[in-house]
């Protein structure tokens, strides 16, 4: 289905804004008036608070959702071995393999020393993907939820704190170097 009327009203986002021109929350009312009830709901599984295995069996919805359903779980694994592999741990679970670009996009999050800018990058990354799952359907539904996650992403980088982002992510990092074995000194980071 087209949403001409829908599209077309919506503002331009840019990856660099300051700021979104308008909330997640208000887009989804939007939505809300012209999206059938199965579109809606997709849309909602693109909320950050969506856990990601909640659909039920037989629901794994769109191509688009489950493209960017897996392409999340591929960084969330990506980074979690590569934080393994550094606190000299065993991944829980069977190894999996993931798509060599996502491994080389957790990388070189990883290997940045200022966390914000390591989340920026990562984000950049999201863009593009949800930009690409777009696809070439202009008023289609896809444009509509790439949209949400642009909303999402922009909204997320006006939400971060530099100064509390630092200091709670080395609170954390201490913490998980105190339950590391064979770490006394807190401060190896190493």
């Amino acid at each position: 289905m087209a949403y001409y009327f829908l599209v077309a009203q919506l503002p331009y986002l840019s990856a660099q804004a300051q700021k979104p021109p308008m909330t997640a929350e208000a887009f989804r009312a939007m939505c809300a008036e012209h999206l059938t009830a199965r579109e809606l709901a997709e849309l909602d599984k693109l909320d950050p608070g969506y856990r990601f295995g909640e659909e039920k069996a037989g629901d794994q919805g769109s191509g688009f959702f489950a493209a960017w359903q897996k392409r999340e779980a591929d960084l969330e694994y990506a980074m979690a071995k590569l934080r393994a592999a550094k606190l000299k741990r065993d991944m829980p679970g069977e190894a999996r393999a993931v798509p060599h670009e996502i491994e080389n996009e957790a990388r070189t999050a990883f290997a940045m020393e200022n966390p914000l800018e390591a989340e920026l990058y990562l984000d950049k990354g999201r863009w593009e993907f949800a930009e690409a799952l777009a696809g070439l359907d202009y008023f289609g539904v896809n444009v509509l939820y790439a949209y949400r996650i642009k909303l999402l992403l922009l909204e997320r980088r006006q939400a971060f704190q530099a100064g509390e982002g630092l200091t709670e992510y080395e609170a954390l990092y201490e913490k998980i170097l105190k339950m590391a074995p064979g770490r006394a000194a807190a401060g190896d980071m190493t």
